[in-house]
């Protein structure tokens, strides 16, 4: 391997880039999947020639620039390529920090030894991926879009494992494989007359993937025939974010909610859903739009899931809320959810009380209050009981968990993807979504502004993902989702991820903790050995 590697320093930073470039490329749009199995490893490769850190760094906002490329379509001038750099700039961090820490121990001795330890090395690899993965989940509110296991949506047998272990278990899965790949090419540089010298590295990985696999299917397959189907109507009214900024266009809006809400009820569905932000007004606080839809709900005996906004007091000062609500067939207003899980610079500026020159950094001129709790949304009539989540709140492994209780039937997504033209973002967003529907052994129906509104079964199966009549995802119209539901009666199917939570990325956390404070230890004991 030293035959050109030492006397190219610039490579380095060219296999980090195509690295990130592969990366992003692994996510929808264009979703090469295949891709987030190989990327690692280059990661790793590049990793060889200079700093990890930088290298890894490198390789980590090239990743992000490609697939966050989408917030380019936000309909403002200037803050949209602000907010792309700065937050590829952040997330990057992270990639950089996991490649400084497997750098650090794929030296050329560690190469050189066994397969135990070399497969060791891969494993660590794993861990500390998915280590790194729990913590931009969680820090600083948390960012866990296109965690790596998500790339891999469409692999319905091996998802499954994000029953037990979250989508992280996914990501686990790819960069084992990648590192054990990366032992394989170094086996055939080493040895290139042995003609097998990459089975040993990489055949424990593949039987793994391959046991996986199988568990996986066996559970698709033997999924047990439902014992009711619930009728959602979807609409989906794809109005242009600058018709939303434009209170003159309220009443056009509403009128064009309540058209395709007219057409969608001709199917006679149990429940109709609108989206995250639909109506125009506050409903609570405007009594004809309460009175219209409450008119609707009575009139056509249908429940009703609805996105508002919504206010209250803290003393004499009004708060506001991203809500959804639930209508009774009989036109009662009877629970409110409160999205919990704000978009930063998008719905609240952080810091603004001790740092007030930042709202000027910002399109959004005010901001909402965080939400306190999930609230089970409980149809009645039905005998169904649900949950909401607002915008990409379902993009949160552990917040989904907590709306998944035992007494919930499926989840509900609401979101106003209208922000992003006719982007990526609503692949990506349905691409995580479907693993909080396996993960919690639980359909997930999303309902979107502009795409992507579908239902997602409890394997991570996406259905009704077109209209009936075109391919196009983003246009206006309705959608008709037949979600299968357990017996009334049936105790509940929980995951062992829904019952217990994070229990392996935790455990990575924790490996990948103690060897970071161990190389830290490491390097300062050497210094001091040094200076004394």
């Amino acid at each position: 391997m030293n035959f050109a590697w030492n006397n190219s320093p610039w490579l380095g930073r060219v296999l980090a880039v195509v690295a990130g470039v592969a990366l992003g490329a692994a996510f929808p749009k264009p979703g090469i999947a295949g891709l987030a199995w190989v990327a690692p490893a280059i990661i790793l490769l590049a990793a060889r020639r200079g700093s990890g850190f930088r290298v890894g760094y490198l390789a980590g906002f090239t990743h992000y620039l490609v697939s966050l490329a989408w917030l380019l379509h936000i309909p403002v001038k200037f803050y949209p390529i602000l907010g792309w750099i700065a937050l590829a700039a952040y997330l990057a961090v992270y990639p950089a920090a996991w490649a400084w820490l497997c750098a650090r121990s794929q030296t050329p001795e560690v190469r050189s030894h066994g397969w135990a330890v070399r497969t060791a090395h891969a494993l660590f690899c794993a861990v500390a991926w998915v280590g790194v993965e729990m913590i931009v989940s969680r820090m600083f509110t948390g960012f866990p879009w296109n965690l790596l296991g998500a790339s891999q949506y469409r692999l319905l047998p091996v998802i499954q494992i994000a029953s037990w272990t979250g989508v992280y278990g996914v990501s686990f899965l790819a960069v084992w494989f990648s590192a054990s790949l990366l032992n394989a090419f170094d086996g055939l540089i080493a040895r290139p007359s042995e003609r097998n010298v990459w089975v040993k590295e990489l055949a424990l990985p593949i039987l793994v993937v391959a046991l996986v696999y199988a568990f996986g299917l066996r559970r698709i397959v033997l999924e047990p025939a439902p014992a009711r189907m619930l009728r959602i109507a979807l609409v989906q009214p794809s109005i242009p974010q600058t018709m939303i900024w434009n209170p003159a266009e309220s009443e056009t809006r509403f009128a064009e909610l309540l058209r395709l809400t007219e057409a969608a009820l001709t199917n006679q569905p149990d429940l109709l859903i609108w989206p995250e932000a639909a109506v125009p007004k506050m409903v609570r606080d405007d009594a004809e739009t309460q009175h219209a839809i409450a008119r609707l709900a009575a009139t056509n005996h249908v429940w009703l899931i609805i996105g508002s906004d919504d206010f209250d007091f803290r003393g004499t000062n009004a708060i506001f809320f991203n809500s959804s609500f639930l209508v009774s067939p009989r036109g009662e207003f009877l629970s409110t959810y409160r999205k919990r899980r704000l978009v930063i610079f998008g719905e609240y500026v952080p810091l603004i009380d001790w740092l007030p020159f930042i709202k000027y950094l910002t399109p959004i001129t005010g901001g909402f209050t965080a939400g306190e709790r999930p609230v089970p949304f409980d149809l009645a009539e039905l005998g169904v009981k649900t949950s909401v989540l607002i915008c990409f709140e379902d993009v949160f492994p552990h917040y989904a968990r907590e709306h998944a209780t035992a007494e919930v039937d499926f989840l509900v997504n609401i979101t106003n993807d209208g922000w992003f033209g006719e982007g990526a973002a609503q692949w990506q967003q349905a691409a995580s979504a479907a693993f909080r529907a396996v993960e919690n052994g639980l359909p997930l129906v999303r309902c979107a502004n502009n795409g992507l509104s579908c239902w997602i079964d409890r394997h991570g199966g996406l259905h009704a993902v077109h209209f009936e009549d075109s391919p196009d995802i983003y246009r206006a119209g309705f959608k008709m989702a037949t979600v299968p539901l357990p017996s009334p009666n049936a105790s509940p199917d929980r995951t062992f991820y829904n019952q217990h939570g994070d229990v392996f990325g935790w455990l990575c956390v924790i490996v990948t903790a103690v060897t970071f404070i161990n190389r830290v230890a490491a390097r300062r004991g050497f210094r001091s050995r040094i200076a004394g």
